[in-house]
């Protein structure tokens, strides 16, 4: 455990210890300027060469591509030159320049990033060791603990600022993210910058705010080490991210759907659909409900995500899910997420009815399928199910997401063609005591489960 610590009378030591290994990014990059319209002068006036040698001048009736710099910071995690910094820091650069606490500079290359994590490592070439900083195990850090941001806010030079973690495991909008959420000032510079704790460790890399001005309001968010070391490894030694792959898509299990299939709770992942790759290999399956991966417990989606993502492609880990009521443990060796496509076949079935037979049944009015329907909603020869005609928008179906124009694939872990199969779908539901019926639906290729309460 962790000991509570408090308010320390300086944060002068710790400053004069860790910012000689902070430094100031600066990128140059070739911007096209837009064409400006040139003067008409019509052929054979005696102005034609007066205009023709004042735009050469000007660079032509284009102007010529402009330089234009930007601001970033990082920071320096090896004496042999290894720099953390933003991924949009130096994104489209065509020069990258390190300036150190000392005011010496050096150019840096580029030697891989990850637009998934925001996170960009770069090298420069120096004649002697350099002061550097290490990782810290942002895990064991808590809300209200001490923190300090070093950077380069705004252009203004090297510059400090404090506070404390507000806040932990925030996402904002990529599929890996962890950030620590801090109200220590953080401004536009103070990108790609270190975010330390107490003991001089770098447990976060300072990538975006909340402002309605574009000023720190005190809502700012650090990529987490706990994600950036894992990146920071792969680009140093392959210059790419090698994510695992396990091949499913995936939903949160809610209490409705947790009640529909027998779960003790609302947790794990819910698996959708299994396209090629290595879970189908391994024998997973759609409606099974992944509750440990690798021998950690499955809370949600994003958590599996991220700890599948973390794990070394190639690995062979054990995977276990809920399947009818009883756990199975799987072995599946992980593919890599870059190379992964995702596709998968569609099982090719016959047999429709001519006109559509149509019936209204927990708030919905639903019909089969038909090669009219079929062109209409733009689904293939292969699509089966039931389709939504009308839903009644005061009903719970409505209220959890479903629309017309929807397919009902199955219902109860049963496919479904026709309304007799749904009528006898949720009679068994009701009959062995059930208080909800888990359907699978699809909308525009994407298939996802919900549970409808049954009356």
């Amino acid at each position: 455990m962790a000991a509570a610590r408090g308010a320390p009378e300086s944060f002068a030591d710790l400053a004069d210890r860790v910012s000689p290994a902070v430094v100031n990014i600066t990128t140059t990059t070739t911007v096209a300027q837009p064409a400006m319209p040139g003067p008409i002068v019509p052929e054979g006036s005696p102005f034609e060469d007066f205009f023709r040698d004042f735009l050469d001048r000007r660079g032509g009736p284009n102007n010529r591509p402009q330089r234009s710099q930007a601001l970033g910071s990082g920071f320096v995690i090896s004496e042999d030159g290894f720099i953390v910094t933003n991924n949009h820091v130096i994104d489209g650069a065509d020069e990258i320049m390190v300036e150190f606490f000392s005011g010496d500079e050096l150019p840096a290359k580029l030697i891989g990033r990850d637009a998934n994590t925001d996170i960009a490592v770069l090298k420069v070439e120096s004649e002697g060791p350099l002061p550097f900083v290490t990782f810290g195990d942002s895990d064991v850090a808590r809300v209200g603990d001490w923190v300090l941001a070093v950077g380069n806010p705004l252009g203004q030079g090297f510059s400090v600022s404090a506070g404390i973690i507000s806040a932990r495991n925030r996402a904002l909008s990529g599929t890996y993210d962890d950030y620590i959420q801090t109200d220590a000032a953080i401004n536009r510079g103070n990108s790609g910058g270190p975010l330390f704790n107490m003991d001089g460790e770098v447990i976060g890399v300072n990538t975006a705010i909340l402002s309605p001005n574009g000023g720190s309001i005190g809502i700012g968010f650090s990529m987490s080490s706990a994600v950036v070391t894992k990146v920071v490894d792969q680009l140093k030694e392959f210059g790419e991210t090698r994510r695992g792959w396990l091949g499913v898509r995936i939903q949160d299990v809610d209490e409705g759907v947790a009640e529909a299939l027998g779960l003790e709770k609302a947790a794990g992942a819910l698996v959708t659909d299994v396209p090629e790759g290595p879970a189908r290999e391994a024998g997973i399956q759609a409606e099974d409900v992944i509750v440990s991966f690798d021998g950690v417990e499955v809370t949600d989606t994003r958590s599996l995500v991220r700890q599948v993502g973390a794990t070394d492609v190639g690995k062979t880990v054990r995977v276990v899910v809920v399947r009818d009521g009883e756990e199975t443990t799987l072995k599946i060796k992980l593919g890599r997420r870059e190379t992964a496509d995702g596709s998968g076949d569609v099982p090719d079935t016959s047999g429709e009815s001519a006109a559509p037979e149509v019936e209204s049944m927990l708030g919905m009015t639903v019909s089969t399928l038909t090669p009219a329907i079929r062109d209409e909603l733009g689904l293939s020869d292969s699509s089966t199910g039931l389709v939504i005609q009308e839903i009644d928008q005061t009903s719970e179906a409505f209220e959890k997401g479903l629309r017309v124009g929807d397919v009902i694939e199955e219902a109860g872990q049963q496919a479904v063609e026709t309304v007799a199969e749904l009528e006898a779908q949720i009679a068994s539901a009701k009959d062995a005591g059930r208080k909800s019926l888990l359907l699978l639906v699809r909308r525009g290729g994407e298939p996802r489960y919900t549970a409808l309460t049954l009356q």
